[in-house]
């Protein structure tokens, strides 16, 4: 038996009804055996101050930090604000990139992406993908998960109901796990 894969799920919005917040959950249910998911709320984590981390990483941050060294990877869900990712994205990163220990140098990690756009997330992922490529992360490359015009593929109970969205979805978390696996070895 494969020894299981702890993911922590990141959604960049803090919005309730999110559709990279239930994007995480479509990728939950779509997850190969022996692979979990934790999804993680960047809603109390403060914003950066070096001054405050000097002093000691407020519990939130903290929080963060310690589930980011726990899992085995990490699954990024980005929405796309003015042509990047969120504000919010950045500053969880920003926590979580600090010394010392920092918990996301080597993670392995995979990003997907939800609007209501008809580019999906491109500009998004390519900018924390470089983002994440500074912090030393293992992000897989492909496939892509871009899921545009969100409004229209998930039903009213938040359910990820487009097939060929779910067919991505669910290749991307083969690929985290296969990339995981690979990195272990």
């Amino acid at each position: 038996m494969a020894k299981s894969i702890h993911v922590l799920g990141i959604s960049g919005s803090l919005r309730e009804g999110s559709y990279n917040t239930r994007l995480l959950h479509a990728a939950e249910r779509l997850m190969p055996e022996a692979m979990t998911l934790e999804i993680f709320d960047l809603a109390p984590i403060p914003l950066y101050n070096d001054d405050v981390r000097r002093e000691g990483y407020p519990p939130p941050a903290q929080a963060f930090r310690e589930r980011i060294a726990a899992a085995d990877a990490l699954l990024i869900a980005t929405p796309e604000y003015n042509g990047s990712y969120t504000g919010v994205l950045k500053n969880a990163l920003d926590w979580a990139s600090r010394r010392p220990d920092p918990p996301l140098s080597g993670k392995p990690a995979a990003m997907m992406g939800a609007s209501t756009g008809s580019f999906g997330t491109a500009k998004a992922q390519l900018h924390l993908r470089g983002v994440c490529s500074s912090l030393n992360m293992h992000v897989v490359n492909r496939p892509g998960v871009l899921v545009m015009r969100a409004q229209d593929k998930f039903n009213p109970e938040g359910r990820l109901t487009d097939e060929t969205a779910r067919h991505f979805l669910a290749e991307l978390m083969a690929a985290l796990a296969a990339w995981v696996r690979r990195l272990r070895a």
